[in-house]
């Protein structure tokens, strides 16, 4: 028996003092209805109605649980009415996980802009340095680069590339000067983040160069590098997003910017549970983060036509820099 249905059809026949208008209301034949009743009656083992030819009445038991199945259905239909109109408006917290790689200015853009639209969303960003589980974090989405692993039952939608790029102020480049080569490096000041590389590598058509990061700093994140070389206080291999806006502004200057740093390019990835039942909040922000991307690295866009290799323009402010 459906215990459900059996509900709303003696709320049914309640409401209407009739199994005949009953049935018609919920598609059924008044014997359908008859049994169901029957059913819901001999399930509690107590008789609700008092049948006659020619009307129906209450028993006091069945008063009882008219009143409950009312609470009942009610607050089920309220429940599936809220739980539609959530589908179609995304609302609650959205969790989401991404690399230090990316977790600068162009992610906060990205969430300023998707909570402009769709102000009833509020973020849990976490931030990680070389792996994190998502199935185990309890996250809803994950912007990861290509060199962390992928657990196989999750979904990995790539986004853009991301370079890595050594800068400096003027003023320090100017007191010390500027390197010609990845050699002139051991007579710098180098500033490493210790979640990246502690042995740089700079590649380029002839040989690939590889320098020994010690410095007079090393911090445990890309801001803290940012701002040490602000400081005047060295050159610093950072994500290109970090400092794209200094670069354009002149506040940092790239340094040795015909060489690929560290491999080069990394892809950026979206990652996520698997494609069945993402809730609305989850699914709309994927949409909005894939086509913020798209638009970004389209051929129409100024952004897509900034050089690889090139100090990047205020284009490069948008999401991400090559495409993917």
């Amino acid at each position: 028996m459906n215990q459900l249905q059996a509900m709303r059809v003696f709320t049914k026949v309640v409401d209407l003092s009739s199994f005949g208008l009953a049935g018609k209301q919920l598609g059924m034949s008044a014997a359908a209805v008859t049994r169901s009743i029957g059913m819901l009656e001999a399930h509690l083992n107590m008789r609700l109605l008092n049948r006659s030819t020619r009307s129906l009445s209450l028993t006091e038991a069945g008063q009882l649980y008219l009143d409950g199945c009312r609470a009942v259905l009610e607050k089920l239909d309220d429940m599936e009415s809220e739980l539609v109109r959530t589908t179609r408006d995304p609302s609650g917290v959205l969790r989401i996980a991404s690399h230090s790689i990316f977790a600068g200015p162009d992610f906060a853009t990205l969430l300023g802009a998707y909570r402009r639209t769709n102000p009833r969303v509020d973020f849990d960003v976490t931030v990680f340095e070389s792996h994190l589980d998502l199935i185990e974090g309890g996250f809803d989405l994950c912007f990861a680069i290509d060199r962390q692993p992928v657990n196989t039952t999750l979904v990995r939608r790539d986004l853009t590339s991301i370079r890595e790029i050594a800068v400096a102020t003027p003023a320090y480049l100017s007191r010390r000067g500027a390197p010609h080569t990845p050699l002139d490096l051991a007579g710098h000041d180098l500033l490493v983040a210790a979640n990246g590389p502690r042995t740089w590598e700079f590649g380029s058509q002839e040989a690939n160069h590889r320098v020994a990061a010690n410095g007079p700093l090393v911090a445990n994140g890309y801001a803290t590098v940012r701002a040490a070389a602000l400081a005047d206080m060295g050159i610093g291999v950072l994500p290109l997003p970090y400092v794209a806006e200094d670069l354009a502004c002149s506040r940092l200057m790239p340094v040795l910017n015909q060489y690929a740093i560290n491999g080069g390019e990394r892809a950026l990835s979206l990652v996520y549970p698997g494609r069945s039942y993402l809730s609305i909040k989850v699914r709309n922000f994927i949409d909005f983060a894939v086509e913020r991307f798209r638009a970004a690295t389209s051929p129409a866009s100024p952004a897509s036509s900034a050089s690889a290799t090139s100090a990047p323009s205020p284009a490069s402010l948008q999401p991400g820099h090559a495409a993917a």
